[in-house]
C-alpha cells in the first residue's frame, strides 16, 4: 500500500474529488480526515471508508476560518496524531464576469478557494517541519492557468493556487516538504453539472479534447496518490495538468 501510516486530510472531503480522493487514499493505507461544511456527506464517505476495512473520521470545518481549523486539528491529532498530507480541495465557483460579481460573491470564492488554502497550509506546516517531511497537495484548475469567460472570481482564486504553490515549494522542499497542485479540466461533479447539462458547451468542449470524455473523480484521485506518495519525492512546486489533454488541443 503506497500511504500506509500516512494520516491523510482532504478538504472538501464530502462529494466529488474530494470524496473520491479520500476512499482512494483509504485503500493505499493511509488514515483519512475529511472535513467541509455539509455533515452528511461527510459521514457518508467516512462510513463508506469504515466499511471496507479503512480509518477514517470527519469534521465540520470551514476552511477560511482560523479558529475552525485549530479545533479541528486539535480533533485529528488526538485520533491520528500530526499530519503527514494535505489535499487542500475545498472550493466553490460562481459563474460571473467582474462587472456582475458581487463584492460579496469575490469574498467568498477568494475565502474558501485561496484563503483556505494558506490557511490549511499554515496550520499543518509546523507539525511537518518538525517532522522533516510531508505532502500537500493543491487542487487547482485549469481556470488557474487560461482565462474563461464568466468566471472571474473562480479564475483568480486558482491562478492565485497555482502560484502559491510554486512559492510555497521554494520555502518548504528544502525542510522535506513537497508541495504541489493538481489542475483538474472539467471533471462530472455536482459543480460542473450545469455546464454538462448544456449540450452544445459539453460538445464544445468534447471537440476540443483528444481524450474525447469528460473527466471523472477518479481520475483526479489517481494523480493525487501518486503526489501523495514516496514516489513524487523529487518532485515540487508543480501543476500536474489532468483535462484530458484540452490544454494542448
Amino acid at each position: 500500500m503506497r500511504l500506509q501510516h500516512k494520516v491523510a486530510l482532504i478538504t472538501g472531503g464530502g462529494t466529488g474529488i474530494g470524496a473520491e480522493i479520500a476512499r482512494m487514499f483509504a485503500r493505499e493505507g493511509a488514515q483519512v480526515v475529511v472535513c467541509g461544511r455539509r455533515e452528511k456527506p461527510l459521514k457518508e464517505v467516512v462510513d463508506e471508508i469504515d466499511r471496507s476495512g479503512g480509518e477514517a473520521m470527519y469534521c465540520m470545518t470551514d476552511v477560511s476560518s482560523q479558529k475552525q481549523i485549530q479545533e479541528m486539528l486539535s480533533t485529528v491529532r488526538l485520533k491520528f496524531g500530526s499530519i503527514d498530507i494535505l489535499v487542500n480541495n475545498a472550493g466553490v465557483y460562481i459563474p460571473d464576469d467582474v462587472t456582475s460579481t458581487s463584492e460579496e460573491e469575490w469574498d467568498k470564492v477568494m475565502d474558501i478557494d485561496a484563503k483556505g488554502v494558506y490557511l490549511m497550509s499554515k496550520a499543518v506546516l509546523p507539525d511537518m517541519i518538525k517532522n522533516g517531511k510531508g505532502k500537500i497537495i493543491n487542487i487547482a484548475s485549469i481556470a488557474g492557468l487560461f482565462g474563461f469567460e464568466k468566471s472571474a472570481a473562480y479564475c483568480a482564486a486558482k491562478g492565485a493556487v497555482v502560484n502559491l504553490t510554486r512559492e510555497m515549494a521554494l520555502d518548504y522542499a528544502p525542510k522535506g516538504i513537497c508541495v504541489n497542485a493538481i489542475a483538474p479540466g472539467i471533471i462530472d461533479t455536482d459543480m460542473t453539472k450545469p455546464f454538462l447539462e448544456n449540450e452544445q458547451a459539453k460538445q464544445g468542449f468534447l471537440s476540443k479534447t483528444p481524450v474525447g470524455r469528460v473527466g471523472i473523480p477518479a481520475d483526479i484521485a489517481y494523480g493525487a496518490v501518486y503526489l501523495a506518495s514516496d514516489e513524487s519525492s523529487f518532485v515540487a512546486g508543480q501543476t500536474l495538468v489532468i483535462d484530458g489533454g484540452w490544454t494542448i488541443a
